[in-house]
């Protein structure tokens, strides 16, 4: 019998695969409901805090509402600080839950060992689940193309880079159609004229909980042509082991890791300055004092609550930012027009 494997966080979906299974990211389920606030509502009626991240809340409210999964996989360290929670809340309702953990320490020997629990636990091998790396490969070279396609010849959009990144986590059920999806969109990519911006943007964080975040952006002039999270979702990396990949993965390991990727985006993609999303209530908000410490580039710390659109006050801040971008370019006299497109220079204060 097939599974429906819920996942809170992005884990080695090739296990889940190699399972027989199907995978279904709650967080791209929940954010792409008509309505996700539902689910939100439903976690406070059943008593959870207000001051609670509305990603945990949504989560729960739509396993618990929908009973749309078999099972959970939950990433219980290298995630959110309040999935041990959520997962408590889950097993007490009669949800089956597995856990599954990254090691801070970037561990390879113990994070071989949770891969193989994990294999155990869906009832699979870790030989099966190394066949889905080589399986995969293919689609994740389309999703690198599409990430090139951004940044490097600008007819990607930040908000369709996100939107197929992003779905990298479970491949919308279906590898099979979701590659045919890829497929039909760089046919169409290809063919497109380069997007027309002024600012060259990178997005740092986890994606928005606002679903208008990426069209306001280029109603300013600029273009994400960097999603830090999502890039890493889709497994962007070289090793053909499915350990080392997910060593590799820089999310669950705190910031240190993250910031080398950062950096090497900010030269490689020529970014004019960072917008950083931290979602309310989350702990990831004091990493941004380290952001700011080390990351030589403009920063607009962005803090996002409730799904839905962009609040009055955050587009007005997003317009200055940019707006201050545009006007410090135009002043930066080391920047060169390249192939159509401006250079700019990567040093700058943190805002």
């Amino acid at each position: 019998m097939t599974r429906r494997v819920g996942i809170t966080s992005t884990i080695p979906v090739e296990v889940v695969l190699a399972a027989g299974d199907v995978p279904v990211d709650l967080n791209n389920v929940f954010i792409s409901d008509p309505d996700p606030s539902r689910f939100i509502r439903y976690a406070e009626e059943a008593g959870y805090p207000r001051n609670i991240c509305g990603w945990v809340k949504g989560l729960f409210g739509l396993v618990m509402s929908t009973r749309c999964v078999d099972t959970v996989i939950a990433l219980t360290q290298g995630d959110c600080s309040s999935t041990l929670a959520l997962v408590e809340t889950l097993m007490v309702n009669d949800v089956p839950v597995i856990p599954f953990e990254y090691p801070f320490a970037r561990d390879r020997d113990v994070l071989h060992l949770q891969v193989e629990k994990l294999a155990r636990a869906l009832d699979t091998s870790m030989s099966a689940a190394q066949q889905w790396v080589e399986k995969l490969q293919p689609l994740r070279d389309k999703l690198s193309e599409i990430d090139r396609l951004t940044w490097r010849e600008g007819v990607v959009s930040g908000g369709e880079n996100d939107a197929f990144l992003t779905s990298a986590s479970d491949f919308e059920g279906s590898v099979q159609r979701f590659e045919r999806k890829v497929d039909d969109f760089l046919a169409r990519a290809r063919s497109r004229g380069p997007i027309s911006a002024e600012a060259r943007i990178g997005y740092i964080g986890v994606p928005p909980i606002w679903n208008d975040f990426y069209e306001f952006i280029e109603l300013q002039g600029a273009h994400v042509v960097f999603n830090e999270m999502q890039r890493q979702f889709s497994m962007p990396f070289d090793s053909p082991d499915i350990v080392d990949r997910y060593i590799a993965y820089t999310y669950p390991y705190g910031v240190f890791p993250r910031l080398v990727d950062i950096e090497a985006a900010i030269s490689e993609r020529a970014l004019d300055g960072l917008i950083h999303y931290t979602q309310s209530f989350c702990f990831r908000q004091i990493e941004d004092l380290i952001f700011r410490k080390k990351l030589l580039l403009p920063i607009l710390t962005l803090e996002g609550d409730q799904p839905g659109p962009l609040d009055g006050r955050t587009k007005l801040r997003i317009n200055a930012f940019i707006e201050m971008i545009r006007k410090k370019r135009t002043e930066c006299s080391t920047s060169l027009p390249v192939q159509g497109q401006w250079l700019p220079s990567n040093t700058g204060k943190d805002l």
